[in-house]
């Protein structure tokens, strides 16, 4: 019995001090209401955890921006309503996809502006070295006139 009574105090102490994290749980009324939700907040950067989206994300805020998205859809809000919603409370950075505007046209041309760079960078290198290869191995006349010498004494001598 008092083990019993030892086992039950331990559970006691041990349920006080465990700490239960609940999860979000929002009611939709169709699976693909709940996929749009899950699309959503997976698009959505948290703007404290850097680069991690709020379907991920721990913070609070991220917690916040899901209660957030999940009242605009119940709204009858669309996409682009609820990201430009977030978008206007906690700025662009927000958006993994920024839209293509004067603000971040270098943004996005970045990629193929760095690749064309690259390869006009390689090719220049290969030039460069062809063209010293060339210039290095061709024989100056006198020393044409040595090997072929050379070649015709060894002919002489075989």
């Amino acid at each position: 019995m008092r083990n019993i009574h030892g086992a039950l105090l331990l559970l006691i102490l041990c349920a006080f001090g465990a700490q239960a994290e609940v999860s979000e749980v929002y009611d939709f009324d169709t699976r693909a209401e709940e996929q749009r939700y899950q699309n959503l907040i997976a698009e959505l950067r948290c703007p404290k955890c850097q680069n991690q989206n709020i379907a991920d994300s721990n913070a609070p805020i991220s917690k916040d921006m899901r209660d957030q998205v999940y009242r605009l859809m119940k709204n009858g809000a669309t996409n682009d309503e609820i990201v430009g919603d977030l978008v206007g409370r906690f700025g662009e950075f927000v958006q993994y996809k920024p839209p293509v505007d004067k603000r971040t046209i270098l943004l996005w041309a970045f990629p193929a502006i760095a690749v064309v760079v690259g390869v006009a960078i390689v090719a220049g290198v290969a030039i460069r070295s062809r063209k010293r290869e060339k210039e290095e191995s061709a024989l100056s006349p006198e020393e044409l006139a040595r090997v072929k010498k050379m070649l015709a004494d060894k002919d002489q001598q075989a």
